[in-house]
């Protein structure tokens, strides 16, 4: 974008700056990406940009303020502008709520001063052909193929006038693929995240849509009702990132959702579970790897610019059924009680006995009259306090009996809280890397087991086909 390195845009801005106190945030962004439909390969390309972050901090009589501007493709003669602005920003806003002293004393980052990570057309050289091939067996069997495949990465590049020097290079990767029959009648959803393509296998996600494609040759109607259900780890994700963005310390400490406890206080150390099963995050967990310190581009209920660098840990939000953490900055932390707890990029959930845990096809064998929900779509939130929500399902909803898939069923409306369906998971299974279907634009780092349901919750018949 320009002759001048993120770390120098970092380094420039810090020096023009005036306030009392500056954060800066250079993120460089590459993206690949593929597009298909009816087995056909129909746009690819690479994009790149920049965005720089300038964070100015102002103390007064009454606190500090804090004013945030973020411009894309800054060249260095529009530095001094941003930074200005930020400052202006700073001065017109009142005291900070969320104000604390910026971060220090932190070793920098030994890559702070090298060039950003890229990607390229080049990371789908052996993903591309295997699509084609998987383009060849649809066309042969009467399917079709849409989806998209997107890789990006993007180095971020943390500077502060405390003197952090931080850098973070976020590799992000997702496949979508959807199967149709040719007469458009079924339809089937498959995909994955990665990080790099080398892991993603076109042939095991082909061969699982033209299963489920089989599956839906007898269509079965059935009305609405509770029916167990097992979720492939897919759905489970869609709903544990639901549960995970609501578990805010602070909101539960003030009564407003789910984790509150009646009469005050939050439910930290209530049973949420009965089965012994961990929701946690990490950022150094293999394959789902995520920044290990806070970047903060703006202020919002559980995260401040002012803790901009603060380091991540691994954490557990619910051990063994049991709900340990909420997410607090240290603004939220000091209000409550609660102990500092930022929230990571990546989320896994998983039960205790990962050896003897089942794949989902051995759940599905030893189901005697169930559903399995293969995708959840258009989730929306309904009730805080119980964290109910909404949606419907997609691409795949199908009928087992006597340990065999006998057929699609029409589509729902389903109305269920998380937290309310932990309790009611009666069986777990091995935990694996998956891409949320409803959330892949926001949250792709996530590793979830497909579980059993009892009671799951199909509020209405849906007309979506």
């Amino acid at each position: 974008m320009t002759a001048m390195q993120p770390h120098e845009l970092v380094e420039l801005a810090l020096g023009l700056a005036r306030a009392d106190g500056c954060v800066v945030i250079a993120d460089e962004e590459s993206t690949a990406n593929l597009r298909w439909a009816g087995n056909s390969l129909t746009t690819n390309g690479v994009t790149r940009g920049r965005r720089l972050t300038v964070i100015a901090t102002v103390a007064g009589a009454d606190g500090t303020a804090s004013g945030v501007v973020s411009r894309e493709a800054v060249t260095p003669d529009e530095v001094e502008g941003l930074v200005r602005a930020a400052e202006e920003a700073a001065r017109a806003a009142g005291p900070a709520e969320d104000a604390q002293p910026l971060v220090a004393d932190r070793p920098s980052s030994p890559d702070f001063t090298r060039p950003p990570a890229e990607t390229s057309i080049a990371v789908f050289d052996a993903f591309g052909p295997a699509l084609g091939e998987a383009f060849a067996r649809a066309a042969a069997q009467g399917e079709l193929l849409y989806g998209f495949a997107r890789h990006e990465v993007v180095s971020s590049y943390l500077g502060t006038s405390t003197g952090l020097r931080l850098r973070h290079d976020q590799p992000t990767g997702m496949v979508e693929i959807n199967a149709k029959t040719t007469d458009l009648s079924g339809s089937a959803w498959a995909g994955a995240a990665t990080r790099d393509f080398s892991d993603v296998d076109v042939t095991a996600l082909h061969t699982e849509l033209t299963k489920r494609l089989g599956w839906g040759a007898r269509k079965v109607d059935l009305p609405a009702g509770r029916y167990e259900t097992l979720l492939p780890p897919s759905a489970v994700a869609d709903l544990m990132l639901c549960l995970a963005w609501s578990a805010v310390g602070r909101d539960a400490h003030e009564g407003r959702t789910v984790f509150s406890k009646p009469g005050g206080g939050t439910r930290i150390g209530d049973k949420l579970a009965g089965l012994p099963l961990t929701l946690r995050t990490d950022p150094a967990e293999p394959g789902l790897e995520s920044a290990p310190f806070v970047l903060a581009h703006s202020t919002g209920g559980d995260i401040s610019v002012f803790d901009n660098g603060l380091p991540i840990d691994a954490t557990e939000w619910i051990r063994e059924g049991v709900l340990t953490d909420l997410v607090t900055s240290r603004h939220s932390a000091g209000l409550t009680g609660l102990p500092l707890r930022p929230f990571g990029d990546n989320l896994v959930l998983e039960t205790a006995e990962q050896d003897s845990a089942p794949t989902l096809d051995e759940m599905i064998a030893r189901t005697e009259r169930g559903l399995l929900l293969t995708c959840l779509w258009y989730i929306r939130e309904v009730d805080p306090a119980t964290m109910l929500l909404t949606g419907l399902t997609r691409d795949g909803v199908y009928l087992v009996e006597n340990g065999e898939v006998v057929g699609a069923v029409n589509n729902f409306r389903f109305n269920e809280s998380p937290v309310d369906l932990l309790d009611r998971i009666t069986e777990a299974g091995r935990t694996e890397r998956c891409l949320p279907r409803e959330w892949s634009d926001y949250f792709t780092r996530t590793a979830m087991p497909p579980v059993r349901v009892a009671d799951f919750n199909m509020s209405s018949v849906s007309q979506a086909s």
